[in-house]
């Protein structure tokens, strides 16, 4: 590839982190520089429709360039976080014009919202309640580089939660293992789940006896070998149990900020059939549990099953919420579920998809409440089913991975044209 740099007048941000830039006619997606910047860049991969680069000396910068806060972030460096070197104010916009583009591009919906802030992290530093290390041969930890295998070595992480870096682990060895994550909760619990290397077994570190301590089996299941065997969170008054990795929000404040939007959107009655597909622990089946009383009902789906048994115990006082273990589209047919007063969904990155999108739009709620973690695949799905008759009523974007491109957001669907 060579270490020649370019010259680039960088124009507006793209979804990924990426800023997009024109070299000699091609497409260039640029990292580490901010719209109206002239940068050099030194080109770090080639396809034969576009280029993807590094800022690595910026000629005229960007009123929105701050100094990154963190000495392992910038070009070659750990891939962790993406906008570092924006104030977080420009973070925010940068991410409002990545999602208004996305729904405007892939959906045809003009979005006039903005990502707002989520409380708790007013420096954008410190809140990332979990963190997966990369393990090198000796048993270090350290982050993965940008688009690489590589791994980036770090005394601390500045993103990371302060209860994550007190559990010490980048200072031990975990030789043997493939992969670390420390876990904090908002009750103080402490976790590590410890990924072990393909017939090899990790000698755990001494740790202290609150640490909990799990091993990753594969498929959705992990032992527990050292202290308590679960982690507690806290929404409102009730606590919700999680073993091992088990989902949640990696922001402190995420889960009770998207939970309140969610039931606002919801708007459960009593007497209601609901249905919380991706249900996770129980958050958002909880809410719904409450609202449509004993008359009502809720149905959880859960592809793990360490997880649906977490969320029947933390449900266990509300009787009319049950939960199955399967696929969306699979559970639902095998339970025999052809309507619901709403739904709500929670899919991991990849979305929805277009089967479960036809399989949710057939169940005719009056209110489907879509919780994305990527603005691409919403998009996607929402034009699909605008074709099923359902439009985009309400919609809004929450900053819950402040440094990064991440973003979270709120869909409220309604049957309509758009």
């Amino acid at each position: 590839m060579g270490t020649t740099a370019i010259e680039l007048t960088v124009g507006p941000v793209a979804h990924g982190g990426w800023c997009v830039a024109r070299h000699e006619g091609r497409v260039v997606f640029v990292r580490h520089a901010l719209p109206g910047e002239r940068v050099l860049a030194e080109v770090t991969e080639e396809t034969a429709r576009f280029l993807r680069a590094d800022a690595v000396e910026v000629l005229d910068a960007s009123p929105d360039r701050v100094v990154p806060p963190c000495p392992f972030a910038g070009p070659g460096r750990c891939g962790g976080c993406d906008w570092q070197h924006a104030s977080l104010e420009a973070q925010r916009r940068l991410k409002t014009d990545v999602v208004a583009e996305q729904l405007r591009r892939l959906a045809g919906i003009e979005w006039k919202g903005q990502v707002e802030e989520v409380p708790g992290a007013p420096d954008g530093l410190g809140w990332r309640t979990r963190v997966q290390f990369a393990v090198d041969r000796d048993g270090a930890l350290g982050l993965r580089r940008h688009r690489s295998h590589d791994i980036q070595h770090v005394d601390a992480c500045l993103i990371a939660h302060p209860e994550v870096e007190n559990v010490g682990a980048e200072v031990m060895n975990w030789r043997g293992a493939s992969s670390v994550e420390v876990i904090a909760s908002s009750t103080g619990d402490q976790a590590v789940v410890v990924a072990p290397k393909p017939r090899r077994t990790v000698a755990v570190p001494d740790l202290d006896e609150s640490v909990a301590v799990f091993v990753d089996e594969g498929k959705g299941r992990s032992r527990s070998v050292h202290g308590p065997g679960h982690l507690t969170e806290k929404v409102g008054d009730r606590e919700f149990r999680i073993t091992g990795s088990g989902f949640w929000q990696v922001h402190p404040s995420a889960a009770a900020t998207l939970n309140a939007v969610v039931m606002e959107f919801a708007d459960p009655k009593p007497g209601e059939w609901a249905l919380d597909l991706y249900c996770g622990v129980g958050l958002f089946a909880a809410g719904l549990a409450e609202a449509v009383g004993p008359d009502g009902a809720v149905f959880g789906v859960e592809s793990e099953t360490v997880a649906v048994r977490d969320a029947e115990r933390n449900l266990r006082d509300l009787p009319q919420a049950r939960f199955a273990r399967g696929y969306v589209e699979s559970a639902l047919d095998r339970h025999r579920i052809e309507k619901a007063d709403l739904v709500v969904v929670d899919p991991p990155r990849a979305g929805l998809g277009r089967e479960v999108v036809d399989r949710v739009a057939g169940l005719e709620a009056s209110r489907i409440v879509y919780v994305s973690c990527d603005p691409a695949t919403l998009a996607r799905d929402l034009a699909w089913f605008a074709e099923r008759g359902y439009r985009l009523a309400e919609l809004r974007a929450f900053d819950a991975f402040p440094m990064t491109h991440h973003v979270e957001s709120v869909a409220l669907l309604v049957p309509g044209t758009a």
